[in-house]
């Protein structure tokens, strides 16, 4: 997700992902159930948002509507990420970027495909979309779109909405240079297990500055730490994205 960062003087700056790396784990979550593999095949997905947005007024609400640093009075854009699960073999696989390291916001962090949406976006499944295609050349042919998710909003102002989709395995990745480092899969049924799930904090100075006497603030997040034993990389999934991924776990689940 490639969105600059939105003036603010009430927004807190965004965390580096070498500090929330450090951050101590406040919880974890293995007393919660894993979603069975049953539930996390494609006919099955499709059956769960089906009846979901078939119910008009769903009551099911994100266990997480924005990072929790948001000040309610900030200004937001509108955007869209795509959360891309793709259809391999072993079961599907949750698409996911890292940011170039280069980046002057959100240097090298995990993301979801995505960006702010533009005047001639007709909503955000096209928006979502859109950017796909621009940062990892996904043609939107081999794209069946499931549904959105209830909209999230970051630190930095933006009014997400997660639009979740089938991607084809026959799908090819064309990388922006200039914005995205790689794109990688992990497994859905990991993160659809909250075994994996960490809810982390790093308490900050509410000036930025970190001078005596400063308040501090407590910034809280999700992480979810990936192990690619095949490649052998650790990918530090956090934030955000983190974030619509549990929601996405208490949707399924």
């Amino acid at each position: 997700m490639s969105l600059p960062t939105i003036p603010s003087t009430s927004a807190p700056p965004p965390l580096p992902t070498a500090q929330a790396e450090q951050a101590p784990v406040l919880e974890r979550h293995g007393h919660l159930p894993a979603v069975p593999a049953h539930r996390l095949r494609a006919e099955a997905l499709r059956e769960t948002f089906a009846r979901w947005h078939g119910l008009g007024a769903p009551d099911w609400l994100p266990e997480r509507a924005g990072d929790l640093a948001t000040p309610e009075r900030l200004a937001t854009r509108q955007a869209s990420v795509l959360v891309p699960l793709v259809a391999r073999e072993q079961g599907l696989q949750l698409l996911l970027t890292r940011r170039d390291a280069r980046l002057s916001v959100h240097a090298g962090q995990i993301s979801f495909p995505g960006g702010g949406r533009d005047p001639g976006d007709r909503d955000a499944v096209h928006t979502a979309l859109r950017e796909a295609e621009e940062e990892i050349g996904l043609d939107p042919a081999l794209v069946e779109v499931l549904g959105c998710m209830p909209i999230y909003t970051t630190v930095t102002g933006f009014a997400v909405t997660p639009v979740v989709a089938l991607v084809d395995p026959r799908a090819r990745w064309r990388l922006q240079q200039s914005e995205v480092a790689e794109v990688f899969e992990v497994p859905l049924e990991f993160l659809m297990n909250p075994a994996h799930h960490e809810l982390r904090g790093w308490d900050l100075p509410q000036d930025g500055k970190g001078a005596a006497g400063t308040a501090l603030q407590r910034r809280v997040f999700y992480a979810m730490p990936w192990h690619d034993e095949r490649g052998g990389h650790q990918y530090f999934i956090w934030g955000a994205t983190a974030a619509m991924i549990r929601n996405l776990y208490r949707l399924i689940a």
